[in-house]
């Protein structure tokens, strides 16, 4: 196996004959540590060419990626954990921010439009690949019949992106088969290049920011994959991935250190930024 690539779990791993119910993203999704592999699946995303030409012409998260970060984390949380109007709410906020992301392709630039079922199929796919695969190195290896109900949890974040229901893969076989078909076809072009540069290395991040951004950079190359990290041209070697493993295994020992309640702090915070309207009788 590559060096800085996660393991995948195997189908049989850790079954539930007659024990516990599986676990689901509600058991999962509010840990912070997750959050780890944020710059994985956003530079995943921008490997399609589309996302990286919508969002370099379109956003300016790389200029203020914490915003980003949070707005993301919110969106999740929402979902997951949110009452019926926070729900509502981040579905709202989602198509309001998608609307405007549209434009035909022109002078080699792809066409894009922010609400196109094939990139929200995308997005979501990489925040569920990426979310198993920093659980499984940080907290743990989940069985089988846990991933199975967290690949089903997962089509929530996607039709809330306006996905057709039906779009997200049937089962993880499926997803394995999707995954590996659009693993194929990413190309890392000029435009992920320059985003991902200003994301690796922002100008107008907090001080402490800055000073965590080296490991976030090996955090991230860590975790993609070979052929996404060449085409970023991300710096890799085997001291790097000795030291990619020593960071994660560091990460995992304090993870399991902190109580429940700080590791789930963030969620309980980015709750409650969620507006939603307020009625009157």
């Amino acid at each position: 196996m590559p060096p800085g690539t996660a393991p995948r779990s195997s189908a049989g791993r850790g079954a539930h004959a007659s024990g516990p119910a599986p676990r689901r993203l509600r058991d999962i999704g509010a840990e912070a540590v997750l959050v780890a592999g944020g710059g994985r699946a956003i530079l995943l995303q921008l490997a399609d060419p589309a996302v990286a030409e919508g969002v370099a012409r379109h956003s300016d998260f790389a200029a203020d990626p914490l915003r980003r970060l949070r707005a993301t984390l919110a969106y999740v949380y929402g979902l997951v954990y949110g009452t019926p109007a926070q729900v509502d709410a981040v579905r709202r906020a989602v198509d309001a921010a998608h609307r405007p992301v549209v434009a035909a392709a022109e002078r080699g630039r792809p066409a894009y439009d922010a609400r196109d079922p094939g990139l929200q199929l995308w997005v979501a796919a990489t925040l569920y690949d990426t979310a198993v695969q920093v659980h499984e190195r940080v907290i743990g290896p989940l069985g089988a019949e846990d991933l199975d109900a967290i690949h089903r949890d997962y089509a929530v974040l996607g039709t809330a992106l306006q996905m057709p229901a039906g779009s997200w893969p049937v089962d993880r076989a499926a997803f394995e088969r999707y995954w590996s078909g659009r693993m194929a076809t990413l190309e890392v072009g000029d435009a992920a290049r320059a985003v991902a540069a200003r994301l690796l290395h922002p100008r107008a991040a907090p001080p402490w920011l800055r000073v965590g951004m080296p490991l976030v950079r090996l955090v991230t190359a860590g975790l993609l994959p070979d052929s996404v990290r060449r085409g970023y041209g991300l710096p890799w070697s085997p001291a790097r991935a000795r030291r990619f493993r020593a960071t994660m295994s560091l990460i995992a020992v304090v993870n399991r250190m902190l109580p429940r309640r700080i590791r789930e702090l963030p969620m309980r915070r980015l709750l409650r930024t969620i507006r939603t309207p307020r009625h009157t009788h």
